[in-house]
């Protein structure tokens, strides 16, 4: 009819195999046209929880594809050496994270900050020697948290001050010799903690948390096994065991060095005595914060600044009624020689109270009566 036909040329599977440039372009317009919502290709998904576990990963899929709703993230082993900050940034919701059996051997600070609803935090098994004190910034509602089998050798003060809901610990398999009690005493609800397989000193640096311990076992919590490596007479025993009493030259030794329990812990030398007193012209006002270290005053726990106040109270008590019983002991003696004394004079003077017919003889009076 003088119309020509033109065929109609389609896009097919072999045609789209011959332009990996096309293909890679048409994914990139479904990733951008779809809501963030899909499963990295390396993980398994369900409707609450990403399991990337044993995938051999470098590097952290694209989590930002996830759904915000994600509550258990798994990363075990794998071959993860760095996460980036803001890796965990849309995961609002999430509750679980299981980085554990990875490579990781530096976490920035912040790194979960976006997480307040995390619960369930493990970093068991992997290269880290050093911890941020930020890094457990914003996890409010940590329950449990895992960092055992690490090579740990400090756990700094205040790292554990943001989640102060935690309940299950485990510093276990690390190479802490002594252990801050003030980075642990914001830890009010505490019921487990796990210190095993660690080369404790049983020395003075550890004898301040000795008794957190003490108080966490009294108030029904959990503490395993601490066992000293050193020194020599003490290795193999468990530290709770070891009595108080042979921590006393602790305090000798705070005394001789200007404060610090040994004041090598730290790194820095005791504070040296001065050769000569400063003269009252050169005398300057400092506050606390100004002072050097050294001579700052010695950090006492609370319950041991009650248990002072518990004693200087049973003292003054124990002061009062020993002198309560030494007065009523007196008053006792006083009281008994003035009443023997009044018994002497009552028998001299019976006689010449009684009846004169009391002092005439029952014979001589019956004959009397008999006349």
């Amino acid at each position: 009819m003088g119309l020509s036909t033109r065929p109609v040329v389609r896009p097919t599977t072999r045609t789209m195999q011959s332009s990996p440039a096309l293909l890679y372009a048409f994914y990139l317009l479904v990733v951008q046209l779809q809501p963030c919502s899909c499963c990295p290709a390396v993980c398994v998904c369900s409707s609450a929880e990403v399991d990337c576990s044993g995938r051999g990963l470098a590097t952290l899929p694209i989590l930002s594809s996830l759904p915000s709703t994600t509550r258990s993230l798994l990363l075990p082993n794998n071959h993860l050496l760095l996460l980036p900050v803001m890796a965990f940034a849309n995961l609002t919701s999430l509750e679980r994270l299981d980085l554990s059996n990875n490579f990781l051997d530096n976490l920035p600070a912040g790194l979960f900050t976006e997480l307040a609803n995390l619960t369930d935090l493990s970093l068991r098994n992997n290269s880290l020697t050093a911890l941020d004190r930020n890094l457990l910034q914003g996890l409010v509602g940590l329950q449990r948290l895992d960092i055992s089998l690490n090579g740990l050798a400090v756990v700094p003060v205040g790292l554990l001050d943001k989640p102060q809901g935690l309940m299950w610990l485990s510093l276990a398999s690390n190479r802490l010799q002594a252990l801050e009690r003030a980075a642990f005493e914001p830890l009010v609800n505490l019921q487990h903690l796990e210190l095993g397989s660690n080369p404790w000193e049983c020395d003075c640096n550890l004898r301040d948390f000795k008794h957190w311990m003490e108080w966490l076992i009294y108030r029904g919590g959990y503490v395993d096994a601490v066992e000293c490596t050193l020194p020599k007479d003490l290795r193999g025993r468990d530290i709770r065991t070891v009595p108080v009493e042979m921590f006393n030259y602790c305090l000798q030794l705070e005394d001789e060095n200007g404060g610090g329990a040994g004041g090598t812990r730290s790194g820095s030398p005791p504070c040296a005595r001065a050769t000569t007193p400063p003269s009252p012209e050169s005398t300057v006002v400092q506050t606390e914060a100004e002072l050097p270290d050294c001579m700052k005053p010695r950090y006492r726990p609370v319950s041991v600044r009650r248990a002072i106040g518990t004693v200087v109270v049973a003292g003054v008590v124990c002061g009062i009624v020993c002198i309560m019983m030494v007065a009523a002991a007196a008053y006792g003696c006083i009281y008994a020689s003035l009443m023997a004394k009044y018994q002497r004079e009552l028998k001299k003077r019976q006689p010449l109270m009684g009846d004169a017919e009391a002092e005439v003889d029952p014979e001589e009076k019956q004959i009397s009566s008999v006349a």
